[in-house]
């Protein structure tokens, strides 16, 4: 009886490291697992932003006076006070983003490309088209 009780004295330990162990991996993969969901809500993030300022610009391309709509594009923006305001707000908003706009003033076609980079990710884009008739 005596030898059959030294034998188990040590598996109440050995259950609890296993125990232990397994409760950290859990936590382990809850930890990748919200890092994951990080990244992907601030890429979300910064694809709805794009989208918003894109559609801010075309907002503003519709308010403005008829017959500016060739101040839009990229060789003129910095040059017009309200496509400059638009371009730096992209810039503060976007990490080293880019803007490309091409505009068609006689058909009044418009298109925006917004380029970012996302830390980790690289390089990204979001262009969009519209008819813009002032």
């Amino acid at each position: 009886m005596r030898s059959s009780r030294a034998n188990l004295r040590g598996i109440a330990l050995i259950e609890a490291l296993v125990g232990i162990m397994i409760f950290a991996f859990g936590v382990l993969g809850l930890v990748g697992l919200q890092a994951s969901m990080t990244k992907a809500q601030t890429g979300s993030k910064f694809r709805a932003d794009a989208s918003n300022l894109s559609s801010e610009l075309l907002g503003v391309m519709w308010s403005d006076k008829p017959g500016s709509l060739g101040n839009y594009t990229t060789a003129s923006c910095a040059a017009y006070a309200r496509c400059k305001d638009w371009s730096d707000k992209v810039g503060k908003t976007l990490p080293s983003a880019t803007t490309t706009v091409v505009v068609n003033a006689a058909t009044g076609e418009v298109d925006i490309t917004i380029n970012w980079t996302q830390a980790g990710e690289g390089q990204h884009r979001y262009q969009t088209s519209a008819m813009v008739q002032l």
